[in-house]
């Protein structure tokens, strides 16, 4: 029996003791992930105004959940199930990321623009999007194009502590090892969650995506060009993101076997092959898309008639603008979600910025484009959040081996997940006033802003069109299984200090282990990889919240 079987054992065990999935609608569960939820928004509010990034919280939602477990009354005993605590981790991590990102960024950008009456328009639409972001990788989740077999890092991780705490043993003391080992790194600066990606995705990804790393953070020093104010990066995620999407067009499309994915002829060849059975087939996933994309377009015409713009737009460009935001926040979702799966990074406020710039470009007025970016801005982050949260449940359930069980636990995520959103949307509706009253807003909406009244120029065009090339042919190369030229971007487009060392150095040292030590490592490697990026989550949570509180 391998690692991966005997994990799959150990996780059984805990399904059966759990026949039946944990329901969020349980009193006190309900109770305690609203409460959790409530936490959540406020941590990634505070926490996105202050310091313009949004912490991973999913983390300390497991560890809130292993306490509560702990706590000798009867009602918390409940709490011991991994199943449980796997909710509340879900609740805290999608108010999280649902506050801060989908909602308090897309409504910071009217405020910074001077233009107040169109935050509630915007904050209706943000909304939306977020529930239709969600919604949709919910449907889309293990099929051909977001597998759950995916790397999803930082779901593994929260994974790994959760089992760590209910099992102990040897993989509580390898993940207690990685995670002191993921403070110290993050101590001393060091992307430890770079680190721990690299033990876990595509190592070809990986290279790439650390590679670009290594170009943003050095291009100035080593080649006295910056990749960034040249829109580099940003032309080779254009070139890259195309001829993903075509690519996903094509598993979209292809033609399916008549076998229908998920029945027992499936099952029994996916055992075979040491593969666990896809549990949507191509053609749900493909349905979920087809509704998505008009959904947002229904969102879009909302966005557009509360902000007035029938009175700024002539009928045409009304129509242009509906169609290009539509199709924008699609893709800006599904390159989000890629970048997301196999880097556990998602540059969502760099391709939120190139949907603007396009925007620009075509001619938008600057109302109808503050409205672009906040719509952009608003779809991708959830879509990657349930994607890591989703991915926790699904190791905690084993892996897929009780399918009936794992679409059961799934569904329970997702309706916490949703629940946590309206939790989060209620909390800003709540707070945002006081937040802007103090001139709080998000960095990053002062960028999309001042790019807003700089206006574009016919060299950016030229600078985006010229880079898009290789970034296509980068893509076009790796396939849509290794994702190179879009990890490769999102390198560029991230400026991390140091990061590229980190994912390269971690890269090197897999190499060496598994050459050595063969399968045999996978397992132990996998969670101290989980180990590293837990130190660097929880390193960078208390750091933020004390930096916040200073």
């Amino acid at each position: 029996m391998d690692n991966r079987q005997a994990e799959q054992v150990v996780q059984a065990e805990q399904v059966d003791k759990d026949k039946k999935h944990p329901s969020i609608f349980e009193p006190f569960a309900l109770i305690l992930n609203v409460v959790t939820g409530v936490l959540g928004a406020i941590i990634g509010m505070q926490i996105v105004t202050t310091l313009g990034v949004t912490p991973n919280t999913a983390i300390i939602g497991a560890l809130v959940a292993m306490l509560i477990a702990r706590i000798p009354i009867t009602i918390f005993n409940k709490y011991k199930s991994i199943h449980r605590q796997n909710l509340v981790q879900t609740s805290i991590s999608s108010a999280t990321f649902g506050a801060a990102n989908s909602l308090l960024i897309p409504i910071g950008i009217p405020f910074a623009m001077g233009t107040p009456d169109l935050i509630v328009p915007m904050l209706i639409g943000s909304a939306l999007a977020m529930f239709v972001d969600a919604g949709i990788l919910y449907k889309i989740f293990d099929s051909k194009l977001f597998p759950a077999s995916g790397t999803w890092a930082p779901g593994v991780a929260t994974a790994e502590s959760i089992l760590a705490g209910d099992k102990g043993g040897k993989r509580a003391g390898l993940l207690g090892l990685g995670t002191a080992i993921g403070l110290i790194g993050s101590w001393f600066h060091i992307s430890m969650s770079a680190f721990g990606v690299a033990f876990i995705g595509n190592i070809w990804a990986l290279t790439m995506f650390g590679i670009g790393l290594m170009i943003r953070q050095y291009s100035i020093p080593w080649f006295n060009v910056d990749v960034n104010k040249l829109y580099i990066a940003h032309g080779i995620m254009i070139g890259a993101g195309i001829v993903a999407l075509i690519q996903v067009s094509l598993l979209i499309f292809k033609k399916q076997k008549k076998q229908p994915v998920g029945n027992e002829a499936a099952l029994e060849t996916a055992a075979a092959s040491g593969e666990a059975a896809l549990t949507r087939p191509i053609n749900e996933a493909k349905r979920a898309l087809g509704f998505g994309f008009v959904a947002y377009l229904i969102v879009a015409l909302i966005i557009a008639l509360g902000g007035g713009l029938l009175t700024k737009m002539s009928l045409g460009m009304l129509i242009g603008f509906l169609l290009f935001a539509a199709f924008a926040a699609f893709v800006h979702e599904l390159i989000v979600g890629i970048a997301a799966m196999h880097s556990g990074w998602f540059p969502a406020f760099a391709v939120a910025f190139i949907t603007l710039l396009f925007g620009m470009l075509i001619g938008f007025p600057p109302v109808a484009l503050a409205l672009l970016a906040g719509f952009s801005a608003s779809t991708g982050p959830a879509f990657a959040d349930m994607g890591y949260d989703l991915k926790t449940g699904h190791i905690l359930r084993g892996n897929g081996a009780n399918r009936e069980y794992e679409l059961a636990g799934r569904k329970q995520q997702y309706i916490t997940g949703m629940i946590a959103f309206g939790v989060a949307l209620l909390t800003v509706i709540v707070t945002y006033k006081t937040y802007f009253a103090q001139n709080l807003v998000p960095p990053i909406d002062k960028v999309y802003v001042s790019t807003i009244k700089a206006g574009a120029s016919p060299e950016i065009a030229k600078q985006l069109l010229l880079w898009a090339i290789p970034g296509a042919l980068v893509q076009l190369i790796g396939g849509p299984s290794r994702q190179l030229g879009v990890l490769f971007a999102t390198g560029l487009l991230i400026l991390t200090p140091s990061a590229c060392w980190a994912v390269l150095a971690g890269i090197a040292i897999r190499i060496v282990v598994t050459r050595i030590w063969k399968k045999e490592a996978e397992g132990p490697m996998s969670i101290m990889a989980a180990g590293f990026i837990a130190g660097d989550a929880l390193y960078s949570f208390f750091n933020s919240v004390f930096k916040f509180r200073k």
